[in-house]
């Protein structure tokens, strides 16, 4: 599989790299941000004038007990203009911005979802779900954490600092600035290297909680296994081990939290001191009113409050950016197969199937095929047969084509299936596998899913023709009856059955049959067979079987061994050719017989 390459969480670069990703998301919503911003910047523009306005109250009160004292009720009502200006505005803010944040997050998680779909079978045959799952969760919940943290946070506090910075240059003697502009500096530099330092804990605690929930999700998904072992204790320590893991990463995590905060604590003690001496002295010195002092104090409990808070808000930041960097190197990952520009849809037409001199390897040290060259002919039914790990199932996955091969081609009328889109592909085959996995939905969704749009009468009638619908009929709710996860409520033939009845929902030109009968009964098999006989009837089939009694009608029969084909033939013909077939047959007649006595 093409990678691109994945960086380090957390560090600078990776940041900008997280962001730059996050921005086409955004970007649908620019007119709502920037009037979001708008309504930040003038609710700071009021916020700051609050207490401008109360020096100014607090002026026209300080008067000598021999001047008349007058209310000064236009700067009162000024101050509760003010005071609701800056609460109205915040909240426009909120609403507005309530549409990005969410539609962005709605927009994330659809396209990481379209993206996994996407990827190559190999890629999901390699994954642990309850890990990707995790990191997926935690990334799609960080892009509303980063926006608040951005919008609701960051943003206003550099305002309101940036405000603050420049009445006071303007107003006061310089020192006020620089002591605040000194202040908010050594404050941010302190807090992004120590928060850079604890970045390490948080890419660790993320490490050993995205792989104890796959050990909790794998667990649970093979109850069955564990219970026939008795290895509940041993999953739990294995579990318990990764906890362990990470309860120590939360621990330093947490520790050095603390110190951070006393740092912080320390810089605004020291700034919030020096700022009130220079104030107190210009009050005893007449240089400044009581207003004044007021004034400089309400400016550094706005400014301090919410700059206390920052460090917290930055190391959340940085803690989201984590999350969300995971969750964009697998949006990072190229899918192994893709549909090369401009190629058209396949036109299924009589659905001919040739395989032409094709080779493949799952691994390059581990060759499946060699030179495997077939035909099926419209209409036809083609079986392949072989012991296991002959290659049988791969000719399955490489004609849906889950793989690209490196050597030969595979032709559907004519058509190399390598330039034609993979959707027109596989509307075109129908496929019964040998595994049937069911979504944890009732009979009629999982029957349907073929074709959702089918009614329900064709649902009952894909349903008779698989044998399933008495069985389904018969329960208490019927279509509606729910199969659990992976169908796990279902047994291995019922589980077949559905997908045989999808597979005849689907009704395509082409049908694969993966050992369709596999978890079958004897004399269910038999009516199956019949039902497949009229599925397949105007189809062009692809059988893989095991049990050889059910392909002796197919058109020809391909016997594999190691990768090869080493006969071919209809049934009488191979049976009189005494080869690996005839032995096959032999062995299988004989199974069959000792079964039957048995049965006696």
């Amino acid at each position: 599989m093409r990678t691109r390459p994945t960086h380090m969480p957390g560090t600078a670069g990776s940041d900008i790299r997280t962001l730059r990703a996050l921005a086409p998301f955004l970007w649908d919503y620019r007119g709502r941000v920037l009037l979001a911003l708008s309504c930040l910047v003038l609710a700071k523009v009021a916020n700051v004038g609050i207490p401008l306005v109360l020096k100014d109250i607090v002026d026209h009160l300080d008067v000598d007990e021999s001047s008349l004292l007058v209310l000064p009720l236009a700067l009162l009502l000024m101050y509760g203009c003010l005071r609701l200006a800056s609460s109205l505005f915040t909240e426009l803010r909120d609403s507005v911005f309530a549409r990005v944040r969410h539609g962005a997050m709605r927009k994330v998680s659809l396209r990481v979802l379209e993206h996994l779909h996407r990827l190559s079978l190999r890629f999901h045959l390699e994954r642990k779900t309850g890990g990707l799952s995790r990191d997926i969760d935690r990334g799609t919940r960080s892009v509303s954490s980063l926006m608040n943290y951005m919008v609701f946070s960051i943003l206003p506090t550099l305002v309101e600092i940036l405000m603050i910075a420049g009445i006071l240059l303007t107003r006061y003697e310089v020192w006020f600035a620089v002591v605040t502009f000194v202040s908010v500096i050594v404050y941010i530099v302190f807090t992004m290297v120590i928060t850079e330092w604890r970045m390490k804990y948080r890419v660790t605690m993320n490490a050993f909680d995205s792989k104890a929930n796959t050990q909790a999700i794998d667990s649970l998904l093979n109850y069955e296994t564990v219970k026939y072992f008795g290895n509940e204790h041993y999953e739990l320590r294995r579990y318990d081990d990764s906890l362990q893991g990470w309860e120590a990463a939360a621990v330093k995590s947490q520790t050095s939290l603390s110190a951070l905060n006393v740092g912080q604590a320390a810089i605004i003690a020291i700034g919030v001191t020096l700022i009130m001496i220079l104030a107190a002295q210009g009050v005893v010195d007449g240089t400044m009113t009581l207003g004044d002092l007021v004034l400089v104090n309400a400016f550094l409990l706005q400014l301090f409050i919410p700059l206390n808070f920052l460090g917290i808000v930055y190391s959340q930041l940085k803690h989201s950016l984590a999350d969300m960097s995971l969750m964009f190197d697998v949006l990072n990952r190229d899918p192994e197969i893709a549909d090369r520009a401009g190629v058209p849809d396949l036109e299924p037409g009589n659905a001919g199937i040739r395989f032409e001199h094709v080779s493949f390897a799952y691994e390059p040290d581990r060759p499946i095929l060699h030179d495997i060259s077939f035909t099926i002919r419209p209409g036809e039914k083609v079986a392949v047969v072989g012991p296991s790990g002959a290659g049988k199932s791969t000719l399955a996955r490489l004609l849906f084509r889950f793989y690209d091969i490196p050597a030969g081609r595979i032709l559907i009328n004519d058509q190399d299936i390598s330039q034609v889109t993979q959707d027109s592909l596989r509307r075109a085959i129908g496929i019964v596998p040998q595994d049937t996995v069911l979504f944890n939905e009732s009979l009629l969704y999982n029957i349907a899913y073929a074709r959702p749009d089918a009614t329900q009468a064709e649902i009952e009638q894909a349903a008779r023709l698989a044998n399933i619908h008495g069985f389904i009929a018969g329960l208490p709710e019927g279509y509606a009856t729910v199969v659990g996860e992976r169908g796990l409520k279902l047994s291995g033939g019922e589980k077949q059955r559905v997908a045989i009845a999808r597979a005849i929902l689907k009704d395509p030109r082409i049908l694969v049959f993966d050992e369709a009968t596999s978890s079958l009964d004897s004399r269910s098999e038999q009516v199956i067979l019949e039902a497949l006989r009229e599925a397949a009837a105007h189809h062009t089939s692809l059988v893989i079987a095991h049990r050889l009694s059910t392909i002796v009608d197919a058109d020809s029969i391909l016997v594999m061994e190691n990768g090869r084909i080493v006969e071919s033939g209809m049934h009488q013909s191979l049976l009189e050719q005494q080869g690996t077939y005839a032995r096959l047959w032999a062995l299988q007649q004989e199974e069959r017989k000792l079964e039957h006595n048995a049965e006696k």
